[in-house]
This record gives C-alpha cells, structure tokens and sequence, in this order.
C-alpha cells in the first residue's frame, strides 16, 4: 500500500499559476530558514489545539508547499548542514558533529550551494549558527598546547578568520559561530566583532536550562541576544538588495536547541514550556524575514524554504509528561536517533505563482535534494561529480503525482556501523534499535512500544501501517530485507544515490 497521496487538490491546481503558464524569471531569490533541533510536529500547520502555535510558518504553508516526509540527511547537526549545502550525504566523509575549535569539514574549493549561486551572479548571504568548523590555526598562537586551545589568550583575535562562510561560497557572513560552543561572540565575515576575553558565564539565569562547552567568552555576550540579533542582520541585508541582482539568504537559527532562552516577551506564549516559547519566538523571527521580503517587494519572486537540521533533543521526553506534547507526532524517535523522530523535520517550499499555495506533498524527500533542484531552476549545469546524492524536486513542486517514489531509496545516518534505508513505505534500520539513548519506560508504555533484543539481526517496518515503528517485520519479509540491505551496502561502497546527469 502506497504512502503516496495526489500533491494538491485539482481545485488548488487549476486556481494557482503553474510553471508551464507563468513567465518564469531567468533567477529567483532563494532563502532557507534552518531550524535547530525541531521536531517535525512543534509547527501547528493551522491547527487551533497545538500546544504552540507558529502562525508565521503556518503562513509560510499555505502559500506553499508542505511536505509530510522531508528528512535531514542526520539526526545531528553537522552532518546535516554539511549534506543540504553539498547536495552529498555526509556519511560518505564523517559522521559527528565539529567539536569545539574543530576544522572544516569542507574539502578546498568543495561544491556547495552558495558556491554555485555565486557562480551565477548571485548575492549570497550567511547568518546565525555555522558548525561546520573554522581554519583555527589561521589565528592560533604558535607553540599553543591541547590542553590550552580553549585559553582567549591561546589566540590572536585581531587577524582575519578564514575556513568558515566566506570560504564556501557566501559573500556574507554574520553570526555566533554556535551558541553552546566556543568562543562566544560576534563575527562578521572574516573578522571578530567583538572579542573573547574570559571564560564564559551564564549572563542571566537561562529559562530552560542548558548549558555551555568551556572556552572564552566576549565582555557583555548573552546568549538571549542571538536570535533577534541574527534575524535583524538578515533583515538589513535583504533589506540592502538592489532588487536586480538575485540573492541566497541561508539564516540558520539558534533555536530551540538548548540552552533554551526564549525572550521574556515570549514566556507563556505557548503551552509546552519554555521549550515551546522558544519555538513560538522562532516563528516570529520568521514572520519579520517574510515582512522585510514583502517590504521590499521581493516576495513574489523569492523561494522560500523553511526546515531544520534533525529533531527534538531528548528533553522531549520530559515535555511529554509534562506538558502532553510530543515534538515527533505519530514517530517514534528524536534528536540522534535512526527512528523517524530523528530526522524527519518540518520541510516547506513557498514560490509564490509557481507552487500551487496550500499544497501537500508525501513524496519522500531530502535536504540533500535541495542542491539539484537549485540548479535546476537557475539552470546551473552539475557535473556527475558533485552533489551525487541529490535528486531534483522541481516536479514534484510543480505538482506532478507520480505512481512510484521519486528517490530510489533514502539513505538515514547518524553514528557510525548504524544506517537506516528508506524505500517506498518500508524503513530498514540497520541495527539492534534505531534509539541513540535508552528510551524511558513511561515513553515506551504511552506509545505501546517495546525495545528489541540486542542480537536483532536487524529491523524492518511497514511505515503506511505503522509509523511508530512498533512492530519488527524483520523476521516476516527476510527477502525484502536482505535486499533492502545489499542496496544499503552499494551506496555505503559509493554508489551514488541520485541518478546520473546527462
């Protein structure tokens, strides 16, 4: 049985511009708005009885489309952000995230999204949380000790950064680096905005708790100050576009990862604690990037995507409880996990006039998938060398309903020796469990869940009967497993996963 549903409505369909009919212009603005750690059910899409309400995505959904199974490339975050600017899964490099004062995962000269937008003329602009590491040793004192790496004094501030945006396509970069990891203060492009002097504190008593990795922090940083802040520099850069040169804004938020600290004026305005006040503050966030946008009279020819790197950290667990919210919906599984929970996140594409305005789509798709359908639509020729996991969506958003999946499979990691593979209706997870982290009974008991032996060959679902993951099908359809695995070990050998170009 299909998962599969018609991605609109004829009525939708036939009341909206398609493609076909519409003089498409030569190269549209492109915005993503990146989430951290969201899961795929903290945005109400409209329904009055969420306990948080995102009216600002909600809208961001209407005028577009929604996509019920968009998944990040890992249930963690570097990889994640590593795979959607490349178009190329990030297990086929690494696996982790970038520790404190890490190096770039990116190869010199690596293809990347940015990259090829600026190739095309583009304005390209980078704001909020990188995590994808930096050229330390560009500002690294010689002679500097392991042990010392996390010392102010172990560098100089005052010489240009490199490694980091500017190096991998973005003509602009201004941000934090990342919230819970040192050093913690402003940088913008190449250059620190201010400069980390002394061990970090907690500023002001943090509203939901979290906290910081040690290392040096700048005069007067507060962690409450970054997502507005982020989100007004890339208000004034849209805000600075000239309205003839196209641009790509990637505004990647802070939030709601921990340490959770939503604004004051936001507490209260959800119904799933701070957690869900944070998210609510997210959403207006979004809001004033769709209002400058409209201001300026760029909306109508802007694409934009709003999503998130992976789930909800484990904490959810105690919302549950709590608060009777579940950030993963009818999934099992969060942040890091290879259940559905860890990497199926909100995923929306709004193109006024372009995509019909309300649509839905269950078409499995990826970040990964974003790369090809860029350059499709700025018709930048890839070669078969690059970005060779991405597919390209551009009909898919242009509403064509297709009798199988799109992706041939869909490749799901986060550690190392443990893979999950997507094909159809059917998830094999590669493994014993698809949990990172032991999954509290009172969890398992609500949802009628069970955990699984450790010497389980391995775990199959049917996910059109079973979306919780509930019951292993393993033993049931071995064939369609084993086959499902000889696919799995193909691509982890190197086959690409997207189709060759021709």
């Amino acid at each position: 049985m299909s998962m599969k549903l018609t991605l609109c409505a004829v009525a939708a369909l036939a009341g909206s511009l398609s493609f076909a009919q519409a003089k498409v212009p030569d190269r549209p603005n492109v915005v993503i708005l990146y989430a951290d750690d969201m899961g795929v059910a903290d945005v109400s899409y409209g329904d009055p009885a969420a306990k948080i309400q995102t009216p600002h995505i909600d809208r961001l959904a209407s005028q577009g489309m929604t996509f019920s199974d968009g998944h990040s490339s890992s249930g963690i975050c570097t990889p994640s952000r590593y795979a959607m600017l490349t178009g190329q899964h990030h297990w086929r490099r690494f696996h982790d995230i970038v520790k404190a004062f890490g190096e770039s995962v990116f190869k010199p000269g690596e293809f990347t999204i940015a990259r090829m937008f600026k190739e095309q003329g583009y304005n390209t602009g980078a704001f909020g949380k990188w995590h994808l590491g930096w050229d330390w040793d560009s500002i690294r004192k010689p002679g500097v000790k392991k042990a010392d790496i996390v010392k102010a004094e172990s560098y100089d501030w005052s010489k240009s950064f490199r490694g980091g945006p500017l190096d991998q396509g973005f003509d602009h970069y201004f941000g934090d680096g990342t919230i819970n990891f040192p050093p913690y203060c402003w940088i913008e492009g190449d250059r620190f905005l201010t400069i980390p002097s002394k061990p970090v504190i907690k500023s002001k008593p943090l509203a939901g708790g979290g906290g910081f990795r040690p290392g040096p922090m700048a005069e007067g940083w507060n962690p409450y100050d970054i997502l507005p802040t982020i989100t007004e520099k890339t208000v004034e850069w849209i805000e600075q576009q000239d309205g003839e040169t196209p641009f790509f804004a990637y505004l990647a938020f802070n939030s709601p990862h921990y340490p959770i600290v939503p604004n004051e004026e936001f507490h209260g305005t959800s119904e799933a604690g701070y957690y869900g006040d944070f998210v609510v503050e997210t959403d207006a966030m979004v809001g004033k990037v769709l209002a400058a946008l409209e201001r300026k009279g760029l909306a109508e020819n802007t694409i934009v995507i709003f999503t998130a790197d992976n789930g909800a950290e484990k904490h959810a667990f105690q919302r549950l409880e709590e608060f009777d919210q579940w950030s993963s919906g009818e999934f099992r599984g969060l942040k890091r996990d290879l259940y559905e929970g860890g990497h199926r996140v909100p995923f929306i594409v709004s193109w006024p006039g372009r995509i019909a305005a309300g649509s839905r789509s269950n078409e499995v798709v990826s970040q990964v998938d974003l790369a090809a359908t860029f350059a499709e639509i700025i018709e930048y020729p890839l070669s078969n060398d690059v970005a060779i996991d991405s597919y390209n969506l551009l009909p898919v958003l242009k509403g064509a309903d297709y009798s199988s999946p799109l992706r041939t499979a869909t490749v799901q990691n986060t550690n190392p020796g443990s893979y999950a593979l997507r094909q159809g209706d059917w998830v094999l997870v590669d493994h014993h469990s698809g949990a990172s982290q032991k999954e509290p009974e009172a969890y398992l008991e609500r949802f009628g869940l069970t955990t699984y032996p450790e010497d389980a060959p391995g775990l199959l679902f049917n996910l059109q009967e079973d979306p919780r993951q509930s019951e292993n099908l393993y033993a049931k359809y071995p064939e369609k497993a084993s086959a499902m695995r000889a696919l799995l070990q193909r691509y982890k050998d190197g086959e690409r996963c997207a189709p060759e170009r021709r």
